[in-house]
């Protein structure tokens, strides 16, 4: 079962499809739907990329595909009508495919995060401007990197680590740990029996290892941004 939103979504991008080949940007999707900002865009749209029925085209900003429609997807008045008018408004004598729109979204910003010593991962009210290509299905936040210890993995002190929430990882993978409750950090994860261990991606640090018990999945590493000054 699909929301009414989610439903009211999936047919405007088709209409959008139908009648010119090229998907809505996510401020046109916003309009259509009279949501307030564009996270709820990307929120509706991941729903439906995990639930397969709408997929990204990579390497580009603006490129949704309807891979399937609900069984009981019905037309809604208001995706119609904003379809109807976004297609009036195109000139008729458009022989050339619009630029691609670099939507952008905005995540919540969590503070800082170590890439060395565990340091506090803090709560806060800022957000991120995040172009949406980054982003994939899921929930994202983002975190400040501290430190140096993931240097060989490519992520340096300043960049912002852009992370898919989730409370379960494999082996290998970079995640945010949060230690004993109160401390988080940035590493790969490796478990073996009761044990957990933290590997850094710097030789000059050693592996953290600790119980089971004292170290909780936050997040999965989805990309990083970095600015240059």
């Amino acid at each position: 079962m699909l929301t009414a939103k989610q439903h009211e979504l999936i047919r405007f991008i088709q209409e959008r499809l139908d009648e010119t080949g090229i998907s809505p940007s996510f401020e046109e999707m916003k309009e259509a739907l009279d949501l307030k900002s564009k996270s709820g865009v990307h929120r509706l749209i991941s729903a439906l990329e995990e639930r397969g029925f709408i997929r990204r085209l990579p390497n580009r900003a603006r490129a949704l595909e309807v891979i399937r429609q609900p069984e009981d997807a019905t037309p809604t008045p208001r995706a119609t009508r904003a379809a109807n008018d976004a297609v009036a408004s195109v000139s008729t004598t458009m022989t050339n495919a619009p630029e691609p729109a670099n939507d952008v979204i905005e995540i919540p910003l969590h503070g800082r995060i170590a890439a060395g010593a565990p340091i506090e991962a803090l709560e806060g009210q800022n957000s991120l401007p995040v172009p949406a290509a980054l982003l994939g299905p899921g929930e994202h936040y983002a975190l400040e990197v501290s430190g140096d210890s993931m240097i060989e993995a490519g992520i340096f002190d300043g960049d912002f680590a852009l992370v898919r929430r989730t409370d379960s990882a494999r082996d290998g993978e970079i995640v945010v740990a949060l230690v004993r409750g109160e401390e988080a950090t940035l590493k790969y994860i490796r478990k073996d029996g009761g044990r957990v261990r933290l590997d850094p991606a710097n030789a000059a640090y050693d592996p953290q290892v600790y119980g089971s018990e004292e170290v909780q999945v936050q997040g999965k590493l989805a990309g990083l941004l970095r600015r240059y000054h």
